[in-house]
């Protein structure tokens, strides 16, 4: 799953925008029929943003659905990103199924009625979300409609490089940010110029999966509040993690010194990936970087943990950031019931969900899936299972303007790391007006 909600900020800000301009009608919209058909027939349209390998494995669960349900076609549509399936769907297109790659365009789905509430499928069928952890379950929903189901998650953590962590005399990784920060700057290596030749951490944010998403679960962060307004500025854990950063980029000298080691990075999935190289000694990122280890880096010695906690957090230890793909009826579909079926499969179905695990290396969203015998799992994946369902994982909110909160507060945090902001309380203040702002301007939360 190479498709996070960090890489995908500008076309899911567009993907609100039109939500707002179509006026966010979200009535209508094909429901359950008051019993389940015996069995499902007819054609379904099935569009998803996979390409190549990934494609195939997605094609592999669909051939099986279709083998367990013979009267049924799914006509297949891959490499399709979520503002083409969106504008299609808004145009009348006939969906019958889109998986999105990302959980911020929850909200948007549902508010515009572009993904059907599937409460009538799910209710009539009694599907046992209790499979599903809590935090999964919330960023599925919106504003009390359950537009989406999961249908596999990235989940992150801390990769980190045992032959480099021994070198220096660390035999465990870091639980806290403030170990993270003596470990990275031990770790650490210059070049006779000053320059750095090999990193601890790099704490710089858009460095490949830094993102103040990512970092959030360490202090308890909070975006919004129940209205749906910003709870960024009121938030205690914003301030511990801004400035814990602010602290480790000055002891390892100064943001232009580390922009400048950021300019010379590995592309992200390539074998030149910083962390697959030993550039750098520890790095966040997810679950789905053994598969790529696995493939470019076999050599490598390494393991995952945790992402560490901040001060006055460690008892959240343990938990991470979730997100993920999801998948839901549009609204002109013109077989609901068969479209529902392929959901029912993807989502809830063990050995497809296993399926799709194997195949993508991503972490399966049910917990049956997660404790099957047919799941491969590594020592470095099985960290990324325990992290999905630690009580303390969370993740984004949905909001009615997708991802746009979590751009408004980008552009600020891109300032403060670069040093030009000499009151932390004023720009989260600033950040809550401005994402305020776009909300009311949205005409809901």
């Amino acid at each position: 799953m190479r498709y996070r909600s960090v890489l995908a900020v500008p076309a899911l800000v567009s993907l609100a925008l039109v939500a707002a301009c179509s006026g966010g009608s979200s009535g209508g919209g094909p429901t359950a029929a008051a019993s389940a058909p015996p069995t499902v027939t007819g054609t379904i349209q099935f569009w998803h943003f996979f390409t190549d390998r990934e494609a195939d494995v997605i094609q592999g669960v669909v051939d099986d659905f279709e083998k367990a349900n013979p009267g049924v076609k799914v006509e297949v549509k891959s490499g399709q990103d979520d503002q083409k399936m969106r504008q299609a769907i808004s145009a009348g297109q006939p969906i019958d199924v889109g998986l999105s790659y990302s959980t911020d365009q929850v909200g948007p789905l549902c508010s515009s009625g572009d993904f059907v509430d599937l409460t009538s499928f799910i209710t009539r069928d009694k599907v046992d979300l209790d499979q599903i952890p809590q935090t999964v379950r919330d960023y599925t929903q919106f504003d009390g409609k359950r537009c989406t189901m999961p249908a596999l998650a990235d989940v992150y953590g801390l990769y980190y490089n045992k032959k480099l962590l021994q070198a220096a005399g660390y035999t465990q990784p870091p639980k806290t940010l403030a170990e993270l920060s003596d470990m990275a700057v031990k770790l650490t290596t210059y070049n006779k110029d000053g320059s750095i030749k090999q990193l601890g951490f790099m704490p710089l944010l858009g460095y490949y999966e830094n993102a103040e998403a990512h970092w959030a679960p360490s202090a308890d962060a909070k975006w919004l509040n129940e209205d749906g307004t910003s709870a960024i500025g009121s938030s205690p854990g914003w301030p511990v993690l801004l400035q814990w950063q602010k602290d480790i980029v000055d002891r390892l000298g100064g943001y232009a010194k580390l922009a400048k080691f950021q300019a010379g990075l590995g592309e992200e999935f390539s074998a030149q990936n910083d962390f697959q190289t030993g550039r750098v000694a520890m790095n966040l990122d997810g679950e789905y970087r053994t598969a790529f280890i696995a493939d470019q880096a076999k050599d490598l010695d390494y393991g995952t943990a945790p992402f560490p906690s901040a001060q006055g957090y460690e008892s959240t230890y343990g938990g991470g950031y979730i997100t993920g793909n999801i998948v839901g009826i549009g609204k002109g579909s013109k077989n609901p019931e068969a479209a529902w079926a392929f959901i029912k499969y993807l989502t809830t179905n063990t050995d497809a969900q296993v399926k799709l695990s194997n195949g993508l290396k991503n972490v399966p969203t049910m917990h049956d899936a997660i404790v099957s015998p047919q799941l491969e799992v590594s020592e470095q994946f099985k960290t990324f299972l325990d992290i999905f369902e630690n009580e303390h994982s969370s993740t984004t909110p949905p909001s009615a303007i997708g991802a746009e909160y979590q751009t408004i507060f980008g552009t600020h945090t891109a300032k403060w790391q670069q040093g030009k902001v000499d009151d932390l309380s004023a720009m989260l203040k600033q950040v809550d007006d401005e994402i305020d702002a776009a909300v009311k301007l949205q005409g809901g939360s």
